[in-house]
This record gives C-alpha cells, sequence and structure tokens, in this order.
C-alpha cells in the first residue's frame, strides 16, 4: 500500500483575478514539485465530482444552488472581497470536496494507507451558507461526514495547521460531538476568529492561537501540550489534515516562522497519532500556502512524510 495523490486539472480552471493570491499557479507549483521521481509510488487518482447529496451534508441545499448560480459565464463573480468565480469554479469546488471523498473511500476500503488531495479552491472558510476566505464548500467536513455517515466511522479529527483559524470547520463541526477540530493558527490575523473560549457545543473544539512571528517551538509546545492529548481523548477512527502551508516564514499573507522541518515535524505527529488510534487513517488536504516555492516545497516535504513506511 501506498499514499494517493487526489486531484484533477478542473481545479486548475478555477481562475482568480490577476494579484489575486489564490490563483493557478499555486497547484501548478505543487504538481510541478511532485513531478520528481521521489514521487513515482503515489497512486495518482482523479478526484471525482462530488454529488450535491455529498455537499449537503454540511451545507443546506440553498447555499448549493446560490453557489452554483453564481458561477459567471466569462469574467469574475465576486462572492466577497476576497473569494471570487470563474466560468469552471463550481466543477473544481465539487472535485475539491468530491477528492476528500475519494480519499476517505480509498482508506476504508484499505487500498492506500493515507491520501493528499491537491485541490482547490481550499474549503476551511466556507460556513455553512457563507462562502469567504476563497473557499466555496467545507471540503474537509464533507470528507469527515462521508467517513460518518457513509462508512458508518463513530468518531474523527481534524487538525488545522493553517496560519488563519479555519473558522468555517468550527461553524460546520460546532454541533457535532462525533468531531473533534483543532486548530493552530497566528491570532490576531483574518478570519479573526479561533480564540481558546471558542470551544464548541460539546467541547469538541480546540483552539490553539499562536502570536505573531511564532516559530515551530510554539507549534511544537501546541500539539504537545494540548492537541495530541485531545486527539487521544477524542479517540478518533480517522484524522484529516487541513493542511495550509502559510504559516511558512517566507509567505506574504501572516507573520508566523515555520519551515518545511516544522511542517515534517508536524505531519509525522499526526501520521503516528493514526498509526495508534485508527489504524492510520488518514486523509489530509491542501488549504492555504501562497508563496509558490514556499508552497511546493512545503507540499513535497508533508507529501514524502505520508509516503514513509
Amino acid at each position: 500500500m501506498t499514499t494517493a495523490l487526489i486531484t484533477h486539472p478542473d481545479c486548475l480552471n478555477h481562475v482568480t483575478p490577476d494579484g489575486h493570491p489564490e490563483r493557478v499557479a499555486r497547484l501548478q507549483a505543487i504538481l510541478t514539485a511532485l513531478e520528481d521521481d521521489t514521487f513515482d509510488a503515489l497512486d495518482r487518482i482523479k478526484a471525482p465530482l462530488a454529488e450535491k447529496t455529498q455537499i449537503l451534508r454540511a451545507h443546506p441545499s440553498d447555499y448549493f444552488d446560490r453557489v452554483k448560480a453564481s458561477e459567471p459565464v466569462t469574467g469574475w463573480n465576486m462572492l466577497d472581497g476576497d473569494t471570487h468565480m470563474s466560468n469552471g469554479s463550481f466543477n473544481a469546488a465539487l472535485r475539491a470536496a468530491g477528492a476528500n471523498i475519494k480519499a476517505v473511500d480509498m482508506v476504508m476500503a484499505g487500498l492506500v494507507n493515507n491520501a493528499f488531495c491537491a485541490i482547490r479552491p481550499p474549503g476551511h472558510h466556507a460556513e455553512t451558507a457563507t462562502s469567504m476566505g476563497f473557499c466555496l464548500f467545507g471540503n474537509v467536513v464533507i470528507g469527515a461526514k462521508h467517513a460518518l455517515e457513509h462508512h458508518g466511522l463513530s468518531r474523527v479529527a481534524i487538525v488545522d495547521f493553517d496560519v488563519h483559524h479555519g473558522n468555517g470547520t468550527q461553524d460546520l463541526v460546532w454541533n457535532d460531538d462525533r468531531i473533534l477540530f483543532a486548530s493552530t493558527h497566528q491570532m490576531p490575523l483574518y478570519p479573526g476568529s479561533g480564540a481558546a473560549h471558542e470551544t464548541g457545543g460539546s467541547s469538541n473544539i480546540l483552539n490553539v492561537p499562536l502570536a505573531p512571528n511564532a516559530d515551530g517551538t510554539a507549534l511544537k509546545h501546541a500539539f504537545e501540550l494540548s492537541i495530541l492529548p485531545a486527539l487521544h481523548h477524542h479517540k478518533p477512527e480517522m484524522i484529516f489534515i487541513s493542511a495550509g502551508f502559510d504559516a511558512h516564514f517566507a509567505d506574504p499573507l501572516a507573520n508566523l516562522n515555520f519551515t518545511e522541518d516544522d511542517f515534517i515535524w508536524a505531519t509525522r505527529q499526526l501520521k503516528d497519532a493514526a498509526k495508534l488510534l485508527c489504524q492510520g487513517r488518514l486523509v489530509s488536504t491542501l488549504e492555504g500556502g501562497y508563496d509558490l516555492d514556499a508552497l511546493a516545497a512545503s507540499t513535497a516535504a508533508h507529501i514524502k512524510v505520508l509516503m514513509e513506511h
């Protein structure tokens, strides 16, 4: 068994205006890095289109219809100050969610040890009925709910180390005690949520905000003192990673100072936890990361750890 890389060319058809940080070149940079023969053993899979019923596990029907209707024929439609749709964005969003569903299916079937979803648009800012922060649908939550409701798991966990708080993920799982959501993120920073006192409807949310200019030492403290103990307490049957790489010191949108080695360390901790708690079941999904070189190098480093035996 190996690691699945799940992506789709449709994710390159979600085009944002010139100068927008969440651009096609992000995914192109990652895919170029993964052409190296180091990654020959990846099981490369095309993401399916998520079905509406699968999206509706996380979002209401009228929201799905509203996003679909917002896709322009030409140019861009702004859903908020940060979030745009072009012709092709809706299918890209369905592929992004569908990648998570396919990843869960492959891991649950024992076809692969774990999976990485190289997708865009990202998902962790998409709230129940609100697109924001470059995100249309809650990709990782859709995957998590698929694991629970289609595969019959009783508990899962989502760990998010993106530099921005996953307000959308938090909103989508607030009252779902089956899902632990644990996040490290810079604070203060967009979107303004993620304080330690935000703990969810059943104490199922753990926010560990990090001060601007914090480095990998702060990440290690957060994991060792808070996140890993919470995982062991929750006993998930699958672990999901919202893998944003914008906490890298080179990233232009924030002020944390992580390196590739810090992402390697965090990935290894989560992989070890999955091995101990849930038969190694692990699904990771791309979120942020806006310096192309740092993003490509960090993603490649992350996937190398997933591929380790």
